[in-house]
This record gives C-alpha cells, sequence and structure tokens, in this order.
C-alpha cells in the first residue's frame, strides 16, 4: 500500500526516470530476453482504443512510474509489456531501478514487506497517484508454480532447457493477461 505520507515520487523525480528506450539501452546482459518480449507482446487495436480512452479522461492514467531491475524474469517479461501499453495508449512512461531508489520501492513493498519487482505505479497528468501492480497477473501469479512442475532432479543445464521451452509456450498469455488485467483495473478506478 502506498505511504499515507507525502510520496517521494514527487512529479520533478518523475520526470528524471527513464523512457523505457533509455531503459533498454542502459544494458546488455538480458537484453536479448526483453527483446524478445518486447517484440513478441501485442496490444489489440481494441485495448489500444480502450487504453488511450482512459489515458484521455479526467483524472485517467496519463503517467507511469516504473520500478525494476534488468537481471529479474518477471521485469523480463512485464516491463515490455508496460512499455507497449505506454506506447499503444499514450502514457508518459518513466523507468527507475529498484536498487538505486530504495525509498520509491520502500513505498511500494509487496505486502508492506517485499521488494517485489516490477512495480507499475499510475498517475493522472496532475501526478495524483491511481493504483498500482506489482510483480504479475493474477493468471501469471495462479501458473508461476507450472514452470516448476517436473523439475525435480534436473541439472542446471536441463532445468535452463525447460524453462526456455516454458516461457516459449506460456509468456505470450501471460504477456495478454497482463494487459487485460491492467486494462479492467485501470478502467475501475
Amino acid at each position: 500500500m502506498v505511504a499515507s505520507s507525502p510520496s517521494v515520487v514527487t512529479p520533478e523525480r518523475f520526470a528524471k526516470g527513464k523512457t523505457y528506450v533509455d531503459y533498454r539501452a542502459s544494458f546488455t546482459e538480458y537484453g536479448d530476453v526483453y527483446d524478445e518480449n518486447y517484440e513478441a507482446t501485442h496490444v489489440s487495436a481494441q485495448d489500444a482504443k480502450e487504453l488511450a480512452e482512459l489515458v484521455g479522461r479526467p483524472g485517467g492514467p496519463a503517467k507511469v512510474l516504473v520500478i525494476t531491475e534488468n537481471w529479474c524474469p518477471d521485469c523480463f517479461r512485464e516491463v515490455p509489456v508496460i512499455a507497449k501499453i505506454a506506447e499503444a495508449s499514450g502514457m508518459e512512461l518513466r523507468v527507475v531501478e529498484r536498487d538505486q531508489h530504495k525509498d520509491i520501492m520502500a513505498e511500494f513493498r509487496k505486502d508492506g514487506e517485499f521488494d517485489s519487482i516490477p512495480v507499475f505505479v499510475f498517475y493522472t497528468k496532475d501526478h495524483e497517484y491511481i493504483t498500482h501492480f506489482i510483480e504479475r497477473s493474477r493468471y501469471a501469479e495462479k501458473h508461476i508454480g507450472d514452470m516448476r512442475v517436473g523439475t525435480e532432479g534436473m541439472s542446471q543445464e536441463e532445468r535452463s532447457a525447460h524453462n526456455a521451452k516454458f516461457r516459449e509456450e506460456n509468456w505470450g498469455t501471460w504477456r495478454q493477461a497482463t494487459i487485460t488485467e491492467l486494462k479492467e483495473t485501470l478502467a475501475n478506478r
């Protein structure tokens, strides 16, 4: 939950965050996974229209702050999704790294305790807090354990191959679930 005191994320601090393009250019390790997820994420014309309408309404989600780290598998998948959503809807997106902005992360801890990432924090054009999203969609949360099924006794190499196959077969559905959940969440705010 967001702290009841004034947020450390001022409009000026938000503006100092990186764009997605600048964030993505800031690292090479895992970059291919980010790029694959970015290219594989498709915001439908209908979703783009509905999201743009949400952004355009009074008090709509005009800005989104992303708290992330490039090494996190949930971030590999989810951060490119929010980048595509922002592009399709006209939201202003800024990115900060969790470990360099611990005070921001402290404001958006999962269950008030965990520094889970990614976090997407939505604001109006006047920088009023709307809501935030942590880590993964409800659908992905329900199915996260499926990735580990059958991996007992596997070597690291076998587990890596298993996980890569799982991502290829399932992450498209997970990315779409994020788009759907965020659209529904924002529509209900």
